[in-house]
């Protein structure tokens, strides 16, 4: 009985133009939207009467849309469908200039737009801006710019991320460093990856001048999709110091590593925590911890407010280093 209604339905919206892609619930609800993605247990859809709603796909009995769509069926490869056509309960038909295929919802493990190169590249982003300025006994005036980017195809995930901070005392710098890092990740299945990681820091205030960090390890992917993504990796590194005399240091340290962000309330806010817990293989410190937590409230489709915590912790023989930082910014993101 389900299969002639979904039948029904499918050839009632082939007689008549569109505005939107449906989709069919196994409860026999009708949702119309925009699909925007579709990847592990969610399917997103966007609405003008409820923002962006997340479906749950084993609940979904057949879905149809007019749009051009990369259908990957396996974890590299993908079918470009100029249109999707209603199905039977739990399948799909797949349009793309042949004759129609259908297939098994179950046996699908993304949907997204194809991209004009790369059809399943995945590439996102943000840029923030926080100004800070103080006028009491002493003037602070502190500056500081984040980007972080990612961009995903296939089995590989290339990650990146620039900061930069200068701060002025009474008009005289007081702080001026900057930090850039770039991640490779390799998958293996939906979840494992093994990640190369590169990392350099310079400061040009403070005695310690350089640092560079090269690490490797396993990493666990729990979710990534278009309401967030968490992720972990335990890395083992070797880092390099030089100092403003010309000294040299080395040493080397297991690190776990989180980056974690969530979308609220159709996409409108997000939650976001990236860090690092460390402890160096020798005498150097006892343990670091090197983490952020903000909220993000997007005021457009490309920019934002937002609000960050960072706290940097070092415990070890020659003295702890204890330091909290707080800003308000906004931001461009994509």
């Amino acid at each position: 009985m389900m299969s002639r209604t979904l039948l029904c339905l499918a050839l009632s919206a082939a007689t008549s133009p569109l505005l939107a892609d449906t989709v069919w619930l196994k409860n026999g609800d009708r949702l119309s939207g925009t699909i925007k993605f579709f990847e592990g247990k969610k399917l997103l859809l966007e609405t003008e009467y409820g923002g962006s709603i997340a479906l749950d796909w084993k609940k979904i009995a057949t879905l149809q849309s007019d749009q051009e769509l990369l259908i990957k069926e396996g974890k590299i490869t993908g079918e470009r469908a100029k249109s999707l056509l209603a199905a039977e309960e739990g399948k799909v038909t797949l349009v793309n200039g042949e004759e129609p295929r259908t297939i098994e919802l179950a046996s699908v493990r993304q949907i997204m737009k194809p991209k004009p190169l790369v059809e399943d590249l995945t590439w996102k982003g943000n840029l923030d801006v926080a100004l800070d300025y103080k006028r009491a006994e002493t003037d602070t005036d502190d500056y500081e710019v984040d980007m972080k980017t990612q961009a995903r195809h296939g089995l590989w995930r290339h990650n990146a991320e620039v900061g930069y901070d200068r701060e002025y005392q009474d008009g005289v710098v007081a702080t001026d460093n900057w930090a850039t890092e770039y991640a490779l990740d390799r998958f293996f299945d939906e979840h494992w990856f093994w990640q190369g990681r590169l990392e350099y820091k310079r400061d040009q205030i403070e005695d310690l001048a350089r640092q560079r960090t090269v690490g490797t390890g396993p990493g666990y992917q729990f979710w990534d999709n278009e309401l967030g993504a968490f992720s972990v990796v335990g890395l083992l590194n070797r880092t390099d110091y030089e100092y403003a005399n010309g000294e040299n240091d080395n040493f080397y340290s297991a690190s776990a590593k989180w980056d974690y962000n969530r979308y609220l309330i159709g996409k409108s806010m997000e939650v976001f925590s990236t860090g690092e817990v460390g402890k160096p293989l020798a005498n150097v410190a006892d343990y670091t911890l090197d983490t952020a937590l903000g909220l993000r409230y997007k005021v457009n489709s490309w920019a934002s407010l937002n609000m960050k915590a960072e706290k940097e912790l070092v415990s070890g023989s020659e003295g702890d280093m204890d330091e909290t930082r707080y800003s308000l910014g906004f931001g461009v993101g994509w």
